[in-house]
């Protein structure tokens, strides 16, 4: 039997790109992010398994964002995976306990739940020093609040590397999810093409949504590398489709894309995002 985790004292994880990213002040926080959240179309009635959207500063992510968490039928616990832009940390790390503030509100952990993914799957580890300066995540803490009031999260940042292990990995937390007391839906945070021509980043984007529309974690992590998509969630990605396939996923849809030209009229250098909801 593995060995029980024992959570460190609880902590409250800073955000660090409020005032950047986002509004630092709380009620234009609420007043924009309910905004994006209210483009999209209303959800299907059917739980959302997984949720893939973008996390760039609002005013170019934002509409993509809001759009596709807002079509989503969310449970009340979250499973968070985001890339690891910053290289700090262990390579799967998981947040255990305490909470991730965003200004005006302080968004719980499942400590519960991160202490049985953390038994259950040797990969992941308790690190929070993964977290501390990487974005990705926080950026879809507003939405995800909004959207889910009630919302518990346990947030976990990808740089493993190896699909093997992501592949295990995955196996090992949805065994935890299939048994777990209520319904968790996978939130994976990822751009799609950076720093390309817009119409390079949608002809690559298109190879890569093809293979999450088709439930194809190990199409999407080859395509993204035999394509040199620079998408940066890929890893993140990768396994969130792989808990999710074992949990029994039917269908993904795209639920919005753009690029950073609609709001920059940059065409030269952009980024892509895309919003996917698994059901």
């Amino acid at each position: 039997m593995p060995q029980a985790f024992a959570p460190p004292a609880a902590a409250i994880r800073q955000p660090v790109v409020a005032g950047r990213f986002y509004p630092g002040d709380s009620a234009a926080l609420r007043q924009d992010t309910a905004g994006y959240l209210a483009l999209a179309e209303a959800p299907s009635g059917r739980p959302t398994l997984l949720a893939m959207a973008p996390h760039a500063g609002a005013m170019y992510s934002g509409a993509v964002a809001g759009r596709t968490i807002g079509a989503a039928g969310l449970a009340d616990t979250l499973l968070l995976l985001g890339p690891n832009h910053t290289g700090r940390g262990a390579p799967l790390a998981v947040w255990p306990s305490g909470s991730w503030r965003i200004p005006g509100d302080d968004v719980p952990v499942d400590a519960a739940l991160a202490e049985a993914l953390l038994a259950a799957a040797p990969g992941l580890t308790p690190d929070r020093e993964a977290h501390l300066a990487e974005h990705s995540l926080e950026v879809l803490l507003p939405f995800l609040r909004l959207a889910r009031p009630d919302c518990r999260i346990v947030p976990v940042a990808v740089a493993e590397p190896d699909l093997a292990v992501l592949a295990a990995t995955a196996a090992a937390v949805a065994g935890v999810l299939a048994g777990w007391s209520r319904p968790v839906s996978v939130i994976v945070s990822s751009d799609m093409s950076h720093y390309v021509p817009h119409d390079i980043a949608k002809k690559r984007d298109t190879l890569a949504l093809a293979r999450m529309l088709a439930l194809d974690p190990e199409g999407l992590y080859r395509v993204v590398r035999e394509a040199g998509i620079t998408m940066c969630g890929v890893l993140p990605m990768v396994l969130g489709l792989f808990v999710v396939l074992a949990l029994g996923a039917g269908s993904a849809r795209l639920a919005a894309y753009a690029t950073s030209a609609e709001a920059s009229g940059d065409y030269g250098q952009v980024v892509g995002y895309a919003g996917v909801l698994v059901e």
